[in-house]
């Protein structure tokens, strides 16, 4: 019978054994004993600091692929605590790099709610974040709620050991940068960034002039492509307390970098990345000898938007070529009137405008124009100065203006007279000049050519030739409930669907007198809801998809700036939405055809069409219907202009206002470059879409 240990393996075993304790014992030997002091001396030599590695936020796109927002890499200062507060005095080392931030043009980070200068009180404009911050503060170190300013800046002096040597202002700044570095241990979030998007001039001399306590991070800031589309775009900036609420549901720090208007703010979900740590071990001196990645960081995900960035940037240029020019040749022509005593024939000066462009059977949004506007690229260093900027160029007049919508409103009138059996394709009426049926209730509007008359006219010549009198008419037997119904299946007055923040407006209902003239309604307040007035008020985007509801014969879509979202790479589909059906209005074709014949008519007709003079021998058949929109006694009109072409086989739909343009016909100048460039361009998209196949 064998045996179960044989002597040759036992032999063979204790050998191996004998051999490796020799060899970890000296090895230990070396380390310990005679490499002992060499790495005892480089464990003191550098330092380990697990770091925030920031993810690169996703691109954004336009329709055809041409880049609009992305990223370029930046420098930013970051303090190296461990060798900062080594140092004999690093206050003086803090000065010394506050100093040499600002010397180059460039600012740092202090958010420390005190003034900068004696005597020392909280800011008034304090925010969320800030109190949050400050309270934690005071928390931790056991000082009353009630700390007065003063009271808490000779807690920093002598906290923070700052020399009685020191100015009250160089206080001040050493304060809020200690401040800025202890709030981090008190409250969980990321690394406190000293200075962003730092020049490498500035850093080349303080590596010359050997400052300590610093080190150098490479981190993303937005880059733009272009100068337009900044309201459609949108901006990105440190997240307020009232958002770190539902962000931090996805693991977001309490400073991250967040979408605040906009595409950026949009989708937001999709184009922040997730955000890596890494440990960085460096020399004394600052420089990283080995980063050891703990986790990798996720770059966000590219979103294609389906604007066409070559429309909108005609559409900005035309607004503001027209608006421009128009107040000038105002200015020069009130001049003249104020020398002549001709006051009443002054008009104001123009104070804005708008618009949109929809494309027909997808709800697709391929232009988003507001005047006045303002460039992404400098509006961090131009923000306060914007806020309080004549005619508000941060707001996007395109989503949250409002502004009765005049004559073009009319078609609508007319669809839901026809729809209800108030008249039928054949009904005339005649054009009396006043409609007095209320004259003695003291109400009796006239007809805007009064006294000449449009004659015996049907509801298509009505449109044409724009008759108050037809549609005083109509609307007074039809009634303001069954208008505001109508109006809600067209999305008049409702939310467009758009991913984007938006006003909803307001459609004149019965509801609509107590509510903001605390009255009853009157008959008078139908029939000036027929005509686009009384209380109807719509934003631009609202009046473009109504009229492309109107060109898709009743199929209403949900309006979107979102045409796909690819992976990082752009190797991967992550969502690609189809057209959404808001409503099916129900509207019969041939009312259709009847109201769109008399929009075809404004643009084509030279008997009566209010747009012929800019349409008539325009090569692309196009439906329209301009509006005038009364603002207030003695105020210059809005001038509105809705169409949608070519009127046989309609793509796109456009509405603009240009508040106080005086007359819709007038703003079509604007409506005809955005067709100009948009049947001139679209014969060369296969060619874009074909070289950026993978963005499809």
């Amino acid at each position: 019978m064998d045996k179960l240990i044989k002597p040759l393996r036992l032999t063979i075993l204790i050998a191996f054994l004998i051999l490796m304790t020799s060899i970890i014992a000296v090895t230990l030997y070396r380390l310990q004993i005679i490499e002992g002091a060499e790495y005892y001396e480089e464990s003191q030599n550098t330092t380990k600091n697990t770091v925030t590695v920031a993810a690169a936020r996703g691109n954004i796109l336009d329709r055809y692929g041409r880049l609009l927002v992305s990223n370029k890499t930046c420098n930013n200062l970051v303090f190296n605590n461990q060798e900062l507060f080594r140092q004999d005095d690093p206050n003086a080392i803090i000065l010394e790099l506050t100093q040499a931030v600002l010397d180059s043009g460039g600012t740092y980070t202090d958010t420390l709610p005190i003034t900068d200068e004696p005597p020392f009180e909280y800011v008034d404009d304090m925010t969320a974040l800030q109190k949050t911050r400050l309270n934690a503060y005071l928390e931790a170190n056991e000082l009353p709620q009630s700390t007065t300013a003063v009271e808490l800046m000779a807690f920093f002096r002598e906290a923070f050991m700052i020399d009685n040597n020191y100015t009250a202002k160089e206080m001040r700044t050493i304060a809020g940068i200690r401040y800025e570095i202890k709030i981090r241990y008190i409250i969980n979030t990321s690394d406190y960034i000293f200075a962003e998007d730092v020049s490498m001039d500035l850093i080349t001399k303080l590596l010359e002039k050997n400052v300590p306590g610093f080190t150098v991070q490479s981190a993303y800031v937005r880059e733009y492509a272009t100068k337009y589309a900044a309201h459609v775009l949108g901006f990105v900036r440190q997240m307020t307390e009232e958002e770190y609420k539902e962000y931090k549901n996805y693991d977001y720090p309490l400073n991250a970098v967040v979408g605040k208007e906009g595409i950026e703010y949009a989708f937001e979900k999709y184009l922040h990345g997730q955000d890596g740590r890494a440990v960085v071990t460096s020399t004394k001196e600052g420089t990283v000898i080995n980063t050891t990645y703990l986790e990798e960081p996720k770059p966000g995900d590219n979103v294609t938007s389906t604007i066409d960035i070559g429309l909108q940037e005609t559409a900005e240029n035309s607004l503001n070529s027209y608006i421009t020019g128009e107040n000038a040749a105002r200015e020069q022509q009130n001049d003249s009137y104020r020398a002549q005593g001709l006051n009443d024939k002054v008009k104001d000066l123009i104070t804005g405008g708008a618009a949109a462009v929809v494309e027909v059977g997808t709800g697709e949004v391929l232009a988003l124009a507001s005047w006045p506007t303002f460039d992404l690229e400098t509006m961090t260093e131009n923000y306060n100065e914007l806020e309080t900027a004549e005619n508000s160029p941060l707001y996007n007049r395109a989503l949250f203006g409002l502004y009765a919508p005049g004559s073009t409103f009319k078609p609508l009138t007319a669809l839901a007279a026809l729809s209800e059996g108030v008249i039928s394709t054949g009904t005339t009426i005649y054009d009396a000049g006043i409609f007095d049926k209320y004259a003695e209730q003291g109400y009796a509007p006239r007809c805007w050519v009064y006294p000449d008359s449009h004659g015996t006219i049907n509801v298509t010549k009505a449109i044409e030739v724009s008759c108050n009198y037809f549609f005083y008419s109509v609307g007074d037997n039809l009634g303001i409930d069954a208008m505001s119904d109508y109006a809600k299946r067209f999305g008049l007055g409702e939310p467009t669907g758009i991913e984007l923040p938006e006003k909803t407006g307001n459609m004149s209902k019965r509801e609509s007198a107590e509510f903001y003239e605390n009255r009853s309604w009157y008959p008078g307040d139908t029939l000036q809801a027929a005509i686009g007035q009384s209380f109807s008020l719509f934003t631009p985007l609202q009046l473009c998809n109504y009229t492309a509801t109107i060109a898709s014969n009743g199929t209403r879509y949900r309006a979107t700036v979102l045409k796909s979202v690819r992976s990082c790479d752009y190797s991967e589909s992550v969502y690609k939405p189809e057209p959404e059906v808001a409503e099916e209005t129900g509207v019969k074709q041939e009312y259709f055809d009847a109201v769109k014949l008399g929009m075809y008519n404004v643009a084509n007709s030279p008997y009566g069409g209010t747009a012929y003079n800019l349409f008539g021998r325009y090569p692309v058949k196009i439906a329209a219907k301009t509006g005038t929109s009364q603002i207030g006694e003695g105020i210059t009109s809005n001038g509105v202009f809705v169409c949608y072409a070519p009127y046989d086989n309609p793509e796109i739909a456009i509405a603009v206002v240009v508040e106080k343009g005086n007359a819709g016909g007038s703003v079509g100048v604007v409506v005809k470059d955005i067709l100009d460039y948009y049947f001139s361009f679209k014969n060369s998209t296969a060619s874009l879409e074909t070289e950026n196949s993978l963005l499809k």
